[in-house]
């Protein structure tokens, strides 16, 4: 049973916030009361004057020479002119003059200045009974912010506008708090725990996932919503969160600005949509422009030509100012998206398509007369026409009426087109159309006179039927254009990996484009021969290969393989600039911050001292070192290779020993031999001078500084010699590698092996590799490379389909290796031998005397 006196005083409470409220309305009705009877004497005072001016008025008109008396009037009236002429006069002050005149502005204006200064507005608080409680306590807020409630009067109030299952709440909550005071902290954490949603906690994982699927209007609202309800959210987060839910035809667009603020990304994507809705609206407004063909006789009404819809393409479109000052910037080109230099002619021309004029049959000629241009015109690219590759083009393997053929997905095209070679061969069923015209920019006119419909079509698993239209196409037999893709719905595309996916009818579709095939080099009679058919020609002039690939490396390739490293050339090539900062930049943490490490530098012959000058020299203009004025000093040597040339080191003895060690694990050989089982084609990537491609971290790259006979320099990237380098160069590849470790690769340093059971496999798992290199900016040695073997040596085994097995150029080291008389060359030679050692049987009872 409740306890009285707590009910009581529970009562009591709620009693208290409404009498608040009560007397602050009564506090209203009073200000305005006093507004209203201060009106109403300033309107009575104005009557009275008035009638007194009219009642003078009337004497005056029976006794002009009487002389005027001493009214007030008089004096108001001097007073209102000096009162007009004293400019920091009250605005109160000019109302009662302005009444006492009698001025037609005076009753007018002065009223609604007094309304403005004395009358407040009454606002209701807003009651609850369980509804959304973040709506009622943000105007409970406000309410709280207009009539300056504070304290625990915010709980009295809130609590007392409580109705129905909230109301039950309140009174199980406040008895539960044993009559303890309730802050209005404690108060919206328990309505929001209550009856707020069951993931209220998770707002930011809402605003993370939300995604525009209807109009703009609907997305922001509901971004909104959740971005009200998350706290602790920098701009830029806030930023991307916003970019990453739109469309992608409004995202698109909203970047290129590079917007820095969320409102400034807000109005831009605004525009957009209005953009896109008024091109919507326009084309569903232009009607068809296909005219009918006359001849004499009887005539056959065939089906108009389907409009064309827009592109999400550049084509032919008008840019805005904001457009062509990006493109100007960017030095590209207002018609296309190419560099833009002198003599610069666009090759992606667009072609038009238009309907023909109606055929004048005489006796002897016809004659016919093209129609002018309209907006609505279908459009395909030059890609198409010629069969070559564009930046948004894909070249597939299709299959129609059980035949292949070579197809192209451009979105570049509005409408499908099937080669006229072609049509014969795959039995299609024709249906005769109004004859229309290809243009294209130069001038060339295409004829097309023959529509397809409801062909049917495979690519990759995906079958659908289409409409095509014929038009003599070269270099392939099949053109997808916008009249397709629009049908698919929302179309994801990778152009890194030339592949496109969507959905259709709950089934996920993946369509991976041919691998683009290396240039064919002709003989004269056949490039005659193409020319006679008609073939487009350019000019051909002989220049230095920029390839990253030696020819003679690509002859002894597999086609498929060549292709991959056609695609990731930049992989293979030599870096031109430094690598880009990255979060596994190398450090260099000390035992002893304060004490820099200065090592005084050594003497050098002076053949040496011309080499150390060229390879500093060399490595200044690579980007490699800079001049340096640190307190840290290494010295440095040189130390011959094999073939007789110099290598450069830098002595970091005296560092790494201050250096406080990196304890990263780093792997096994025989670990990593171990996850082979099964491969069969194996591929071993080198990368070019490794420790280079990894950045000195800018808080430590004084540290690394070194002298020489002629200045003071510091390394901008990893040197090799820090004992921490080598931690630091797993780590990273381990980092950008995770995913696919011990499934298709293996990383020990700077080699790379990549291995497959089969050879499908073998060719995803190369192309995803260097992918991967090429997104975080690494690169490769090809002449060190090997791609696509079932034999491959790494990290000194052959390593084959049947297992793994010692190198026998190093056993006949080993056998060769003469009688060691000293303990560092015994050392050496159980060094080479314990190599192997998983090889020998009891090969540490054999070494035991050794040791």
């Amino acid at each position: 049973m409740a306890d009285p006196a707590k009910t009581n005083k529970v009562r009591f409470e709620q009693l208290e916030g409404a009498v608040l409220e009560l007397r602050r309305g009564m506090q209203t009705m009073q200000e305005t009361s006093v507004t209203t009877q201060t009106l109403l004497q300033e309107l009575a005072s104005r009557s009275s004057v008035r009638t007194s001016h009219r009642r003078r008025k009337g004497s005056n008109h029976h006794s002009p020479k009487a002389s005027p008396p001493s009214s007030p009037r008089s004096t108001s009236s001097r007073s209102f002119t000096t009162g007009e002429s004293d400019k920091g006069e009250s605005d109160d002050s000019r109302f009662s003059q302005a009444s006492a005149t009698g001025t037609e502005d005076g009753p007018t204006a002065a009223p609604d200045r007094t309304l403005r200064m004395h009358f407040r507005v009454k606002l209701d608080f807003p009651r609850f009974a369980g509804e959304d409680p973040i709506v009622w306590l943000d105007r409970a807020k406000q309410y709280f912010a207009t009539q300056e409630i504070q304290g625990r009067k915010k709980v009295l109030l809130a609590s007392y506008h409580l109705e129905g299952e909230a109301n039950q709440w309140w009174q199980w909550y406040n008895r539960s708090h044993d009559g303890k005071t309730i802050s209005w902290h404690k108060f919206e954490k328990g309505i929001l725990r209550r009856f707020g949603p069951t993931d209220f906690e998770d707002y930011d994982e809402a605003l993370s996932k939300i995604k525009q699927q209807g109009t703009f209007r609907d997305y922001q609202q509901e971004f909104e919503r959740w971005a009200n309800r998350v706290t602790g959210w920098p701009k830029k987060a806030l930023l991307g969160a916003f970019m990453g839910g739109l469309k992608d035809d409004i995202a698109t667009e909203v970047r290129m600005f590079r917007p820095k603020g969320l409102k400034s990304a807000i109005d831009l994507a605004k525009r957009q949509d209005e953009k896109l809705q008024r091109l919507r609206k326009s084309s569903s407004s232009v009607p068809s422009n296909t005219r009918r063909m006359g001849v004499p006789g009887p005539t056959n009404s065939t089906a108009p030509l389907p409009a064309a819809k827009p592109l999400p393409v550049n084509a032919m479109k008008r840019l805005t100012f904001d457009e062509m000052r990006i493109r100007r910037e960017k030095n590209l080109c207002f018609n296309c998206d190419e560099k833009f230099i002198p003599g610069h002619r666009c090759l992606a021309q667009s072609c038009f398509i238009e309907a023909d004029t109606p055929l004048v049959v005489e006796e002897i000629y016809e004659e016919e007369t093209l129609p002018p241009e309209t907006p609505s015109d279908p459009l395909i690219s030059l890609h198409a026409l010629s069969g070559s590759l564009g930046n948004r083009t894909m070249r597939v393997r299709a299959m129609v009426n059980k035949q292949e053929i070579n197809a192209l997905i451009d979105g570049g095209s509005s409408h499908n087109f099937i080669n006229q070679a072609v049509v014969n061969r795959l039995n299609l069923a024709v249906t005769p159309i109004t004859p229309f015209y290809v243009r294209v920019a130069s001038g060339e006119k295409l004829a097309c006179q023959a529509k397809y419909e409801r062909v049917p079509i495979c690519i990759q698993g995906f079958s659908f039927e289409t409409t095509l239209f014929a038009l003599p196409i070269r270099g392939l037999d099949l053109v997808l254009g916008y009249q397709w893709l629009e049908g698919l719905g929302c179309v994801v595309h990778d152009y890194a990996r030339r592949s496109m996916e969507f959905t259709v009818n709950a089934c996920k579709f993946v369509i991976q484009a041919e691998p683009i095939g290396p240039s064919l080099v002709v003989d004269v009679n056949s490039l005659m021969q193409e020319w006679r058919h008609g073939a487009e020609l350019f000019c051909l002039a002989a220049i230095e290969s920029d390839s990253a690939l030696p020819v003679d490396f690509t002859t002894n390739l597999a086609p498929d393989i060549r292709a991959i490293l056609l695609e990731h050339q930049q992989v293979l090539s030599t870096p031109k600039a430094l690598p880009p900062s990255r979060r596994f930049d190398h450090r260099i943490l000390l035992k002893n911050e304060s004490a820099p490490i200065n090592v005084a530098p050594y003497r050098y012959a002076h053949f040496q001292k011309n080499e150390i000058e060229r390879q500093v020299e060399e490595m200044l203009s690579t980007g490699l070192i800079r001049p340096n004025t640190s307190p840290f000093s290494s010295p440095v040597l040189l130390v011959k290779k094999k073939d007789g040339t110099w290598r450069f080191c830098t002595d970091y003895r005296a560092l790494n020993e201050a250096t406080i060690k990196d304890r990263f694990p780093i792997p096994t050989i025989e670990d990593m031999l171990d996850e082979l089982f099964g491969a069969t084609y194996f591929s071993k990537l080198d990368l070019r001078a490794g420790y280079h491609q990894i950045r000195v971290h800018p808080n430590d790259i004084h540290k690394t500084a070194f002298r020489t006979h002629h200045g003071h320099f510091e390394y901008l990237v990893m040197p090799f010699g820090l004992c921490n380098a080598p931690s630091t160069f797993q780590a990273a590849m381990n980092s950008i590698f995770k995913v696919h470790l011990r499934h298709f690769i293996l990383v020990f340093f700077d080699d790379i092996l990549i291995f497959s059971k089969s050879w499908p496999d073998h060719l995803l798992h190369l192309r995803t590799t260097l992918g991967i290199l090429d997104e975080h900016s690494f690169y490769i040695k090809p002449s060190k490379c090997i791609f696509g073997q079932q034999e491959v040596e790494y990290l000194g085994h052959i390593i084959t389909s049947a297992g793994v097995r010692v190198d026998s150029r190093k056993v006949d080291a080993m056998l060769r290796w003469p009688q060691p008389k000293t303990i560092t060359a015994l050392r050496g030679f159980l060094g080479l031998t314990g190599y192997y050692r998983k090889f020998v049987r009891n090969y540490g009872l054999i070494a035991r005397p050794l040791t």
